[in-house]
C-alpha cells in the first residue's frame, strides 16, 4: 500500500557532513594513510565502533520520517533491520574509508589522548552513553542535570557548549542530517513505499525551512546528552577533554568520524527503504 506523505518528520542525531564531504576527503587526501589494523584498534580505543553500533538503535526511527511505524511492515522489519545494519558490514564499511583518508599523524596524536587514564574513562562514559536504548529518559536526565547547573551558577555548562562545538555539534550537522532524511525520504518513494507530494527541490526547500529549529534542537540534544555523559567528570577534566578536541589533528579525526558516520547511516537508510519497498506496508496502515 502506497501512503501519501506531504511532509518529512524530522530524525535528529547527535554526531555530523555526509557523501559531498565524505568523496571530497576520499579524492583530495594527499596525507601518508593510517593502517588498517591501527584503525581498527584505534576505532575499539576511542569507542567509534560502539557509535557505529548505535547506528542499528536509530533504524526503527526512520519509517517515522516518512509517517509509518516499523510495525506497518509486520513480521518482516526485524529480519531486515537486522541485515540492513548489519554491525560488522557498518565497521567494514567504516574502516574503508578511514584506511584511505586518515592521516598518520592525526591517528598517532588521538592514540596518545585516549590511551591516558582521562581518556579510557571518557571513551567509558560515551560508550554507556551510546547504548542506552531509552533515549527519552536519558534526555530527560540531561536536562534536569543542565537545570541544576544553570540554578547554581556552575561554568560547566559552557564547558559542555564548547565541547558541542568541538564535535560540531549543531553546524554541519544539521546539513548532514538533512541530507539523511532527504535521502531516505527519496529512496522510500523510489522504492514504491511513499507517494512524495513533493518533486525534490521542493522537499529540499521545506527542510531548509526546518533547518534553525533542527539546529536549535540539535545543540540542546548534544547539551543534555553530554551533561548525562559526563557526569561523573570534574569541570577541570572536561576543560582537558575541550582542550584535546580542538587541536587540528583531532579536529581532523573528528571531521572523519563524523563524516563517515553520516553517510554509513544515509546509505544504510537507503538500503533499508529498498528492501520495505519489496515487501510494502501492510494493508492495514
Amino acid at each position: 500500500m502506497i501512503t501519501k506523505t506531504p511532509l518529512p518528520r524530522p530524525l535528529f542525531f547527535v554526531a555530523f557532513f555526509v557523501a559531498g564531504f565524505l568523496a571530497l576527503t576520499l579524492a583530495t587526501a594527499t596525507a601518508q594513510a593510517a593502517d588498517r589494523a591501527r584503525i581498527e584498534t584505534f576505532l575499539n580505543v576511542t569507542g567509534f565502533d560502539v557509535a557505529l553500533d548505535s547506528i542499528a538503535l536509530s533504524a526503527e526511527s526512520a519509517p517515522g520520517m516518512i509517517g509509518l511505524t516499523p510495525e506497518d511492515f509486520g513480521g518482516a522489519w526485524d529480519g531486515i533491520a537486522d541485515t540492513v545494519f548489519s554491525l560488522p558490514d557498518m565497521r567494514n564499511q567504516a574502516l574503508d574509508y578511514l584506511e584511505e583518508t586518515l592521516s598518520d599523524a592525526a591517528l598517532t596524536h588521538a592514540e596518545a589522548f585516549y590511551a591516558t587514564e582521562l581518556g579510557q574513562r571518557l571513551v567509558k562514559a560515551e560508550n554507556a552513553s551510546h547504548l542506552v536504548e531509552d533515549s527519552d529518559t536519558k534526555h530527560i536526565a540531561g536536562r534536569r542535570i543542565v537545570a541544576d547547573l544553570v540554578q547554581a551558577g556552575d561554568n560547566r555548562v559552557d564547558i559542555l557548549k564548547r565541547m558541542g562545538r568541538a564535535v560540531d555539534a549543531g553546524e554541519s550537522s544539521v546539513k548532514a542530517v538533512q541530507e539523511v532524511q532527504f535521502r531516505f525520504i527519496v529512496a522510500a518513494e523510489t522504492a514504491g513505499i511513499i507517494e512524495l507530494q513533493l518533486e525534490p527541490d521542493a522537499l529540499k526547500g521545506l527542510l531548509a525551512e526546518q533547518e534553525d529549529e533542527m539546529r536549535l534542537e540539535m545543540v540542546e540534544s548534544a547539551l543534555t546528552s553530554s551533561a548525562y555523559a559526563y557526569q561523573g567528570f570534574t569541570n577541570q577534566e572536561l576543560e582537558t577533554y575541550s582542550d584535546a578536541l580542538e587541536t587540528p589533528e583531532m579536529q581532523e579525526v573528528y571531521r572523519l568520524l563524523n563524516a563517515i558516520q553520516f553517510e554509513i547511516t544515509a546509505s544504510r537508510y537507503e538500503e533499508l527503504a529498498y528492501r520495505l519497498g519489496k515487501i510494502g506496508p501492510s494493508e492495514d496502515i
